[in-house]
């Protein structure tokens, strides 16, 4: 298992009902501020945090129950992670500073994509869009 994989599962691991609840709640603000991500290297960034936040806030108001409680921990994970303002690496990097934010984000794709593939299909949503690729 990958060192990124790894802490995403030890972070999904502290995700309570508490931190979903709170993650939910701030959704629209989130989305805003995702949206206003500028990182050329990283394309589908934007694409990827949309389509998490979209999975949460399914799974919060029990519209995706058939997504298992790991994924949804997952990309709560994701979404804070991406939202921190402390990051392995400074977003202010001009290069390089949304490389970790991706790489969080990736992975959740990755681990759950068989899952969230069928989720993008029932939602009417392109897969391919949004996509595994940085």
């Amino acid at each position: 298992m990958s060192e990124i994989a790894k802490f995403v599962h030890h972070g999904a691991a502290k995700v309570t009902a508490l931190t979903l609840r709170k993650v939910h709640k701030k959704l629209p603000l989130l989305k805003v501020e995702f949206a206003q991500i500028n990182a050329p290297k990283f394309p589908h960034l934007v694409d990827q945090l949309e389509f998490l936040a979209d999975v949460v806030e399914d799974y919060a108001e029990g519209k995706a129950d058939e997504l298992p409680l790991t994924a949804a921990a997952e990309s709560v994970f994701a979404l804070a992670y991406a939202h921190r303002q402390l990051d392995l690496i400074p977003d202010s990097n001009p290069d390089y500073g949304y490389a970790d934010d991706s790489s969080v984000v990736r992975c959740v794709l990755m681990e759950h994509e068989r899952v969230f593939a069928d989720y993008a299909q029932q939602h009417g949503l392109s897969w391919s869009k949004i996509t595994v690729k940085p």
